[in-house]
């Protein structure tokens, strides 16, 4: 199945016979206090830029009934967010084992190591990094 879309990650989520955790980094884009002005002009045009955590979150799927609900949820939570990387945690966790894995998300967004995360925009729409 493609995921191109956040509900289409939820359904499949929800599908899996084990249990699932969804865990989420919602990020904005930040111009570096030391960018050129080439890098100045590609953030304002929405482009380029360094990815700063906001918030994070994990989720049962069963929770959540689409991506509108979690958007709104976000809205009422934090700041607005630019982009939201998700990771599923498979099997029976525990809420320190969620608590770990959820910091380990945020620093492996922060380092800008993505592999493995599927990232979406605010419309829910699953985007390519890279």
């Amino acid at each position: 199945m493609n995921i191109e879309h956040f509900d289409d990650l939820l359904a499949m989520a929800r599908r899996q016979r084990e249990p699932q955790h969804l865990l989420m980094v919602f990020t904005t884009a930040e111009c570096d206090a030391d960018a050129t002005p080439e890098q100045r002009a590609a953030h304002a045009a929405g482009k380029g830029g360094v990815l700063r955590p906001l918030m994070c979150v994990d989720k049962d799927p069963a929770d959540l009934a689409n991506f509108e609900a979690l958007a709104a949820e976000a809205r009422q939570a934090g700041p607005t967010w630019q982009l939201m990387f998700t990771a599923a945690l498979v099997g029976r966790t525990t809420a320190s084992e969620v608590k770990r894995m959820l910091e380990l998300l945020v620093k492996r967004v922060e380092s800008g190591e993505f592999g493995g995360l599927l990232p979406f925009n605010p419309a829910g729409e699953a985007v390519l990094i890279g």
